[in-house]
């Protein structure tokens, strides 16, 4: 894996088998061999790279996996839960991000729901790793009957869906048999539309006629019982809710199976909604001999050209406490928040003349507006365009209405990047009259957006899904670096992050890596194989 920069360090590309860019010696002390489960495209390991450590992801995706592999990132493919701790007991530090889609599901308690089945299965464990006999077959033991728990519930689901499906069909068959019975009967398309939506004929139709009887009796009960299934798989749960306590089990098998060592340090990270799990993580990795620390970051507070909030737990094996990590710029307020905000915004509302200090005391720097970040982007690639003023428009609703759009200036962060930013618009500045040219951001530009080199190779399909799940690198710098280099003294560490923020910028990939697939543990550095 290729590094540049003027200070960089040296480059540590592979010497033994093309496979991998990981090579065989140890490393010096202040280089860790890092485990990143649900890698995703790279994010947290480009960031680690320019750090100087070494990083084996595991990713299931085939997308991600391809950037990865164009980025030359070391990769095993395959499903977290088919691996195991102790396939990697060279690995000295655990990274990682599950998926969250099963903790954010708006407006249901589905996601409350999920939520509280993970800290329960948490509390599980940790009762077992407190148990007077406090024995691995144990601690092992709990641990596969919440595995073969969510199996089976896993199971149970599919055959639910199964079912599901099968009603969902025969409303369909329906549902076109009584529009059509409701438009001989004389129906407007209005009024077919309120039928269906409300199940409520209008006062003027006749439903002494037998079959449109029948008809919206029978579509009113197939909803019914497709409504039953829906409520039976939020019960259920969705099977990736499991996939969350993934990371705690590896750190608890290297913790307390025989013959394995602890990591030296956990990072995790994932969205605002999270924050409970990581903070029940925390009571075990306590447990296990931990310092730990959890934060709510806000990217744009670290540098970041993009408003996003991340909550993230921090962990290193004894030691000394982990500091906050300290904020390097200011938080975004839009021009438009009120001069006396509301007693709830009020914590994090300032005036716009208010200068913000870090936690040492000195002066944060502004914010980085979209403007800024791609122009530096288009002085490492001219060929990026350079677009008049302009004002992006969301794909998404604002306010809790769907119609009304975010929109977000070009001299101001972006907002959040998600899977469909290559669906939002640029349009003149203050206006709806979109750009001639260059309408959209390129991937290379969302990426940039996210901190990602303008090089970084993206590649198989769906980027903009890959770019919008990623870890913002420059996020995950700061992080990577409180957590790895705590003996570095408060100067030390910010021109460790100058250095570093800059060969991030100028970063380019060296030679692709093929992924490795489950089994293809032979020569590489963190199985000892």
């Amino acid at each position: 894996m290729h590094r540049q920069g003027g200070n960089a360090t040296p480059d540590r590309r592979l010497h033994f088998k093309p496979m991998s860019p990981i090579e065989n010696a140890p490393p010096s002390p202040a280089v860790f061999r890092i485990l990143d489960l649900f890698a995703g495209p790279g994010g947290l390991d480009v960031a680690a790279d320019v750090l100087g450590h070494q990083v084996t992801g595991i990713e299931w995706d085939k997308n991600a996996c391809a950037t990865r592999g164009a980025a030359g990132m070391d990769t095993f493919t395959g499903d977290v839960r088919k691996y195991r701790a102790a396939f990697f007991p060279r690995a000295q530090v655990l990274t990682g991000g599950p998926p969250c889609q099963t903790f954010t599901v708006a407006g249901h308690g589905a996601g409350r729901r999920a939520l509280d089945q993970v800290v329960e299965y948490i509390d599980r464990l940790h009762d077992a790793l407190r148990a007077e006999n406090r024995q691995w077959k144990e601690i092992f033991r709990t641990w596969r009957e919440i595995s073969e728990e969510l199996r089976r519930k896993a199971v149970q689901a599919e055959e639910v869906k199964d079912e599901k499906r099968e009603v969902e069909a025969r409303r369909t068959v329906t549902r076109k048999a009584l529009r059509k019975s409701l438009k001989e009967h004389g129906s407007s398309p209005e009024e077919i539309k309120v039928v269906l939506k409300t199940l409520r004929a209008p006062r003027d139709l006749d439903l002494e006629d037998a079959e449109l009887k029948r008809l919206i009796e029978q579509f009113s009960a197939l909803g019914a019982e497709i409504e039953g299934f829906k409520a039976r798989l939020e019960e259920l749960g969705d099977e990736r809710t499991g996939l969350v306590l993934q990371p705690l089990w590896w750190v608890i098998e290297r913790s307390r199976r025989p013959g394995s060592e602890p990591y030296e340090a956990v990072v995790l990270e994932q969205v605002p909604a999270v924050m409970p799990v990581w903070e029940k993580y925390a009571e075990v990795l306590t447990t296990l001999g931990y310092r730990t620390r959890t934060q709510l970051m806000l990217t744009e507070a670290f540098g970041v050209p993009q408003t996003r909030k991340r909550a993230v737990l921090m962990a290193r094996l004894g030691g000394s406490g982990i500091p906050e990590v300290a904020e390097t710029h200011e938080r975004y307020r839009p021009r438009n928040v009120p001069t006396e905000p509301s007693a709830a915004d009020r914590a994090d509302t300032l005036p716009w003349d208010a200068e913000e200090m870090s936690l040492d005391g000195t002066p944060k720097a502004a914010w980085v507006s979209m403007e800024t970040a791609l122009k530096k982007a288009r002085s490492i690639a001219p060929h990026l365009p350079d677009r008049p003023a302009f004002t992006v428009v969301s794909n998404y609703g604002t306010g809790g209405d769907p119609g009304a759009r975010g929109r977000r200036d070009h001299d101001a962060p972006s907002s959040t990047i998600t899977g469909k930013v290559s669906r939002n618009r640029l349009v003149h500045k203050g206006t709806d009259t979109a750009l001639p040219r260059f309408d959209r951001f390129s991937h290379a530009e969302a990426g940039v957006l996210q901190t990602f080199p303008v090089a970084y190779p993206w590649s198989g399909g769906d980027q903009s899904q890959q770019i919008g799940n990623a870890v913002p690198p420059r996020l995950a710098l700061h992080v990577l670096r409180q957590v790895l280099e705590p003996e570095l003294s408060g100067e030390e560490a910010r021109a460790r992050l100058e250095q570093a923020v800059s060969d991030l910028e100028t970063w380019q990939p060296g030679e692709s890596v093929e992924v490795r697939e489950h089994g293809q543990w032979e020569g590489h550095p963190l199985t000892g194989r």
